[in-house]
């Protein structure tokens, strides 16, 4: 009779915690969202630009002009530093030019090409990077001075340096944006003094 009992309560209190059980609901998971790759600005570039420049002390004249050409660097980032470490050439088209009468003299300039070599330091948040820029430039000048029946005209490259800084942004995996300015100081080389010139561009990089 007690063996009975003890087995009756059992199944009892068995069958209550099965149902029990079964009225709780079943506890749900939810996954942590994906963690999105951090951007990295490491590895070679090239690409294109365009813009516009102007100069001063170039024969009296300031040129202005449209400014087209092409860029090749290469940037590297340390693995969750902020800093980014570069160097760019670049090679540049331009159709600044500026003629100047005073009397029966006419005098033309044109500035038809420049370059520059130069490195970068940046600060990206991301996708985004500021940076300052420095380094070598050199610029082709052409100048002639017209009096009645007569033309007297040269060409020469001059060199010396460059600073300026621009913005970058990653705006797809392997394809950047970028706006610059440029400070490009040389001397005019057979000509006397030296040429400032300024330049504002914007450009499209891809990097491999």
């Amino acid at each position: 009779m007690k063996r009975l009992l003890i087995a009756t309560t059992a199944l009892t209190a068995l069958a209550a915690s099965s149902a029990f059980a079964a009225d709780i609901p079943a506890r749900s998971y939810t996954k942590a969202p994906a963690m999105l790759p951090v951007y990295n600005w490491t590895g070679f570039y090239m690409g294109v630009n365009l813009g516009g420049a102007w100069t001063s002390d170039l024969t009296g004249a300031d040129t202005a002009g449209v400014i087209g050409g092409a860029q090749i660097g290469y940037n590297w980032q340390g693995l969750g530093s902020p800093w980014v470490l570069g160097l760019e050439a670049d090679f540049q088209g331009s159709s600044q030019s500026e003629s100047v009468t005073v009397g029966a003299v006419t005098a033309n300039a044109k500035l038809p090409w420049f370059g520059t070599v130069r490195g970068r330091v940046g600060y990206a948040w991301d996708r985004v990077m500021i940076y300052g820029t420095g380094g070598f430039a050199y610029q082709h000048l052409q100048a002639s001075a017209t009096i009645p029946g007569v033309t007297i005209s040269g060409s020469d490259t001059g060199f010396g340096y460059t600073v300026g800084g621009g913005l970058e942004w990653g705006f797809a995996d392997r394809w950047s944006a970028k706006f610059e300015y440029l400070y490009i100081n040389t001397d005019a080389g057979v000509f006397a003094g030296r040429v400032d010139n300024n330049v504002g561009r914007a450009g499209v990089n891809y990097r491999f």
